[in-house]
């Protein structure tokens, strides 16, 4: 089991390890191309998952180009990912608390992967980014204000 998974307490809703960090790629990709922020819904499976983002339009194929070469390049450098158990107080210095729910006690599980992503999470994640495969966007669209993307993981 790895530092991510050490202290991961079960909760109803299960994600797949790889898909989960992939999900974080995309997310921090989105915000530093975008400044959008993060999704502010997700569906994640192992065969394939899905980001919602409140954005203007649709992406451009090149867009997308840019946004699979920048997540393949960090799971290309195998970084590792990592948890830590903060206060409130601490992990408020490091990341956004706004989605946190108020009842979420005053330890607070940051999970990073590597310099690239850093925020609160409650999921289970890989070890490293090497184990993920490669990330491919099946498909994206736009329907008002809301921008959708269809990602993959191939393990090949």
């Amino acid at each position: 089991m790895n530092k991510a998974q050490s202290t991961y307490q079960p909760n109803p809703k299960e994600y797949d390890p790889a898909m989960h960090s992939a999900e974080h790629l995309l997310n921090q990709t989105m915000v530093r191309m975008f400044q959008c922020g993060r999704a502010f819904s997700a569906h994640i499976e192992k065969k394939k998952s899905k980001c919602d983002y409140h954005f203007h339009r649709n992406l451009t194929a090149e867009e997308i180009s840019e946004i699979e070469q920048r997540v393949n390049d960090v799971i290309r450098q195998n970084v590792e990912i990592s948890e830590q158990l903060l206060t409130r107080d601490e992990a408020a210095k490091l990341v956004s608390l706004d989605r946190l729910p108020e009842d979420a006690g005053n330890i607070i599980r940051i999970i990073s992967i590597g310099t690239y992503d850093r925020c609160t999470c409650s999921g289970i994640h890989a070890s490293r980014t090497g184990e993920l495969g490669i990330f491919h966007i099946i498909s994206t669209d736009w329907n008002g204000g809301v921008l959708r993307i269809r990602f993959k993981l191939d393990k090949s």
